[in-house]
């Protein structure tokens, strides 16, 4: 096994996000803001999830907490470190989220 496959395997969270990939789970024609640029507080609905290649199980859990397509959404916090992680309440939850994973999820301003 070549050296950057095996260092995927233990970096998921590094794979590169492809613009132009399908969505997984709802529409493209609504919603190319992400919810990990969305403003602190704006209220915002879920659009679609597009999973990166390197890791489609994103999409599946994703939706297992939650964001699925017509779902409100907010982001509450953003961590003081630059690091890109955020709080977001989904529903009635609220979840952390590292910066790829919140880039996954496609979201229109309400």
């Amino acid at each position: 096994m070549k050296f950057s496959a095996l260092w995927r395997l233990f970096q998921p969270h590094l794979a590169p996000q492809d613009a132009s990939a399908q969505p997984v789970m709802g529409s493209t024609a609504l919603g190319t803001d992400r919810l990990a640029t969305a403003a602190l507080g704006q209220p915002c609905e879920v659009v679609a999830i597009h999973a990166p290649e390197a890791s489609p199980d994103w999409a599946r859990w994703l939706g297992e907490i939650g964001f699925i397509p017509g779902e409100s959404a907010t982001v509450r916090a953003r961590s003081p470190w630059g690091d890109g992680a955020l709080v977001v309440r989904i529903g009635v939850s609220n979840f952390a989220l590292r910066r790829e994973e919140a880039a996954c999820v496609a979201i229109k301003p309400l």
